[in-house]
């Protein structure tokens, strides 16, 4: 690139001292202003950047809803109407209003496990909202060209008879596992904190894995994140999801090569009630069966379909899992999901519309339990992973704690028989 001529040299020597005083002030203010912009612009992506930390299916189930009102719900309503009237600045500093709002997403119980995470999410500018969508999307575009590469060598090794079926189902579970876990790491549109104990982990049994479910973001979430959520030593885990998921190509190589389990059901809106075919629960027991034979555990999402009101309550669940857990002789452990709603909603009307991009997880601790009868899963999963599905936060210890021990659904059943 050639120099420029100067206005000195175009206006001839009769040019003055002031005027070339002139000019390097001029010249040094854009310098100044170009500068600053710079700072200013690194300074703006770095707290946008420091926000994204990358740490960290939908799946139907079988039997006949029933509703259960748990002391959470009574207890909400109660709070809901005694805050009706206060004013917008105490709804802003309430902890008891974040328990009902989910505005808490990483913590704050009494537990020491929650205390580092006390703050309230007052929601996010439209810079991070809209770059945590960009990423989101480039995350799901990324997980698109890369499942079909990854899952390509177990499925031409089973093609050719060098590997067994359960291997490649194997391998095609950890090779999806890792695509999610290292986009999610490249591009972390989210921050996801996981709340486990996964050294805890070191001789898992056969279990039924069962969780909330409010997005379609959630399978993702759990690819990513279920080495630090169930530890190294996990149990591969086969998924229950409904069979019109397999209209979508990528949806269908995933879960068909990871062997998940399909249940057939007419398709509906998020919210709407469940009509499946019964004809294809034989199916599904069966499988379900061979799966826990061939060393896998199952993963069932007791409410069915997506939850458009996530921090609201759950939805009507089904005892599915119970009924699986019991023919299998197998324990029902629990783990919660928070936050996804945030980032892709289940209701159309809202969809990728970011409100947030704060996700928790609670996987909770020992080795599950069998328990005594349907209502009783249903009460205790409604109690437990209800309360941390609609807050971010765990009932009190010594409540959990009973909850997932039974004796609180033990006073329960003493209680009722006295008034018999």
């Amino acid at each position: 690139m050639t120099n420029m001529p100067t206005i000195a040299e175009k206006i001839g020597p009769a040019s003055t001292t002031s005027r070339k005083i002139s000019r390097r002030r001029k010249n040094g203010d854009s310098s100044s202003v170009a500068v600053l912009s710079v700072c200013m612009m690194i300074l703006a992506i770095a707290s946008v950047a420091h926000g994204f930390t990358a740490t960290t299916i939908s799946m139907p189930t079988i039997g006949k809803k029933v509703h259960v009102q748990s002391h959470t719900h009574i207890r909400q309503k109660r709070h809901r109407q005694q805050l009706s009237s206060r004013t917008s600045s105490s709804v802003l500093t309430s902890s008891k209003v974040a328990e009902i709002d989910g505005s808490t997403i990483n913590g704050g119980s009494s537990s020491s496990l929650f205390s580092k995470n006390t703050k309230s999410l007052q929601g996010i500018s439209k810079l991070s909202a809209t770059l945590s969508k960009i990423g989101l999307m480039a995350f799901l575009a990324s997980m698109c060209m890369a499942l079909p590469i990854a899952l390509l060598p177990p499925y031409l090794l089973h093609r050719f008879k060098l590997i067994s079926l359960v291997k490649q189902q194997n391998m095609a579970l950890a090779n999806g596992q890792f695509c999610a876990r290292w986009l999610l790491r490249l591009i972390p549109f989210c921050k996801v904190s996981c709340f486990s104990s996964p050294e805890k982990e070191t001789d898992p049994q056969p279990s039924v894995w069962v969780c909330n479910h409010t997005s379609a973001l959630d399978v993702f979430i759990i690819l990513a994140k279920d080495l630090e959520m169930r530890g190294k030593r996990k149990r591969p885990i086969k998924i229950l999801y409904w069979k019109g998921l397999e209209d979508n190509p990528i949806t269908k190589l995933l879960f068909t090569q990871c062997g998940f389990i399909p249940v057939q059901m007419a398709a509906n809106a998020a919210g709407e009630s469940n009509n499946y075919d019964m004809k294809s629960f034989k199916k599904l027991l069966k499988m379900s069966k061979q799966a826990f034979e061939e060393g896998f555990d199952i993963g069932i999402l007791p409410e069915g379909q997506l939850n458009p009101h996530p921090e609201d309550k759950l939805l009507p669940c089904f005892p599915g899992a119970y009924t699986l857990a019991k023919m299998s002789r197998r324990p029902i452990r629990f783990f919660s999901l928070h936050g996804t709603h945030r980032l892709w909603h289940a209701r159309e009307d809202i969809g990728m519309t970011v409100t947030g991009r704060d996700i928790s997880i609670r996987v909770y601790p020992d080795e599950g339990r069998k328990f005594g009868s349907a209502e009783e899963f249903l009460a205790t999963f409604e109690a437990v992973v209800g309360k941390f599905a609609t807050t971010g936060k765990d009932l009190d210890d010594d409540e959990l704690n009973a909850w997932l021990d039974g004796s609180t659904w033990e006073e329960k059943m003493k209680t009722a028989d006295e008034e018999k």
